[in-house]
């Protein structure tokens, strides 16, 4: 019997084309994502679901979804999406991130030309019957300092793309390597100096908790009087009261906004103010692009149907059904350790190793590779997958190596990770137990044996009494349960770790509390995908 595909949104009929080119039977009804109760009631006749961003396949939509293997988002975004749910469920989620780079960064582009030269205010009055000449007087793009805030894909691309344009670009990015920069004819910066020197700044990073409000009121005053701000990339990354506050008070020349922290956007701290560009998300809303991501979409999903190739996929390894039985807790396990590196990494990575050791130096190493660089890059780049984690990580000049081994120890199989930048290497290494779950037992040489939970508290400090009491007392006095609690030392009085597996996200109180202990070194709360 052939395959089912349910279109919700709009795709183009040539995309559509392709699902029956292959061989699979396509119900083309672009407005059912916007009535979400008749979706519930035909979801389960379904092999395949694609969709772009009206419709939200919630979790009461997956429950129904009994055929369902394979959802397909034609673009990035898969905020419309319960993934946790989808995998929960079976179901893979793939989307297109590559679909829509060019045109996102040209709108980019073209919002910091229309902020320059207030080209939407002297557009209006002209259309008015005015003639203002005098009033709008812009600058020149030419010879201006860009600060580029993440230099990734599209980041990538816009430092390109102002290069042309004869502007100096300065790029802050964590990951961003030196050769990466020097191709791209960049100067790589931390992020006190491009808000110091910048004319313009570009955001071009995800909305993560590490990004969030990225441009604080506190950074925004760091900021060069006379900055102009351009955001098409998430909203969120900007206090955007803040910067209204700075635009009347002429810190702030110009700001250029595609997207906004709450949308739609019906009203905002920046509408109506002069000199404020202001467009409704339309960073991937080209002909070119629309239609490169529908085409994208319907031919990954047809592969994955009609022979059980996986391509960006976002909640599933690339791997065949005979290696997932085995490799399963493997990849889970390489994840979790590219994880804990990536949250405690914040610098420009040069390298990752990757050791194999005993039976696991015999499995789908390309697949636990993958696994283990998206769980380094997703500390920065929620977005990424196994199949874009090693693009990413090649494009940004990260080199990867893998080593293999036979059996060296008490374990008959770990997996140990190392990354390399330019002060430090930090490694950690585990394996997976008879009970098939994951654990870690040694990190920055340190041996010990922790059970791996959604949220966690790392410490480092040196090897004196009071170190548990405190950490339990603090934890404790602060609502925080913990389930599980790993120490180890190098030797007695030298460097210590602990690493608690708590029951809920240790909060900044938390943290700050213990801080100002004394006792420790670092304290870092970190989050690992379970499910």
């Amino acid at each position: 019997m052939a395959p089912k595909v349910l279109v919700s949104d709009k795709l183009s009929e040539t995309a559509v084309q392709i699902f029956r080119d292959n061989g699979i039977e396509v119900d083309f009804l672009p407005t059912l994502g916007k009535e979400p109760e008749k979706l519930i009631e035909l979801i389960h006749n379904y092999d395949g679901l694609a969709i772009r961003s009206n419709t939200k396949v919630t979790d009461k939509i997956l429950e129904r979804a009994t055929n369902l293997k394979v959802i397909g988002r034609a673009g990035i975004g898969v905020d419309n999406v319960d993934i946790p749910a989808a995998s929960k469920k079976g179901v893979i989620v793939m989307n297109t991130p590559y679909g829509n780079m060019i045109t996102t960064a040209e709108h980019a582009i073209a919002m910091m030309f229309a902020v320059a030269r207030q080209i939407p205010e002297a557009s209006a009055s002209t259309h008015a019957g005015k003639w203002e000449k005098s009033k709008f007087m812009g600058v020149e793009l030419t010879g201006k300092t860009l600060g580029v805030i993440g230099a990734g894909n599209i980041g990538g691309i816009v430092c390109d793309r102002a290069v042309g344009l004869k502007m100096k670009v300065l790029a802050y990015d964590p990951f961003l390597s030196d050769e990466r920069a020097a191709k791209l004819g960049v100067t790589k910066v931390k992020l006190a100096e491009l808000l110091k020197r910048a004319d313009f700044i570009t955001l071009h990073v995800p909305l993560t908790d590490k990004t969030r409000n990225i441009l604080s009121r506190e950074n925004l005053a760091k900021t060069k009087k006379g900055v102009r701000i351009i955001n098409c990339a998430r909203g969120g990354l900007v206090d955007e009261e803040a910067l209204a506050d700075m635009l009347k008070e002429g810190h702030v020349a110009g700001a250029a906004f595609d997207v906004f922290a709450k949308e739609p956007a019906t009203e905002n701290p920046l509408f109506g103010l002069p000199n404020v560009v202001c467009t409704p998300h339309l960073g991937a809303s080209t002909t070119e692009a629309q239609e490169n991501v529908a085409l994208q979409v319907a031919q990954q999903m047809s592969a994955y149907l009609n022979t059980g190739a996986v391509e960006n996929a976002l909640n599933m390894p690339s791997v065949t059904a005979e290696e997932a039985k085995v490799m399963g807790p493997w990849l889970k396990l390489a994840e979790h350790l590219g994880a804990f590196i990536g949250q405690m990494t914040d610098e420009p990575i040069k390298a990752i190793n990757i050791l194999y050791d005993g039976k696991v130096a015999e499995m789908n190493l390309d697949a636990l590779g993958c696994s283990a660089i998206a769980g380094v890059m997703k500390a920065s780049n929620p977005d990424v997958n196994l199949v874009s984690a090693p693009i990413q990580a090649a494009e940004r000049g990260v080199q990867v190596s893998r080593t293999t081994q036979a059996k060296s120890g008490v374990f008959d199989a770990f997996v140990k990770l190392t990354v390399v930048t330019d002060t430090r290497e930090r490694s950690i290494a585990g394996t997976v137990f008879s009970d098939g779950k994951p654990r870690f037992i040694q990190i920055k040489g340190i041996n010990i044996d922790a059970e791996i939970g959604e949220h966690m508290l790392y410490t480092t400090n040196k090897d004196v009494p009071g170190i548990i009491g405190t950490l339990g007392r603090i934890v404790g006095e602060n609502g925080v349960n913990i389930a599980n609690f790993t120490l180890g030392r190098t030797e007695p009085g030298k460097d210590a770790i602990a690493l608690l597996y708590v029951d809920e996200a240790v909060n900044d109180v938390v943290i700050g509390k213990l801080k100002e202990t004394g006792l420790f070194q670092n304290v870092s709360p970190l989050e690992f995908a379970v499910a």
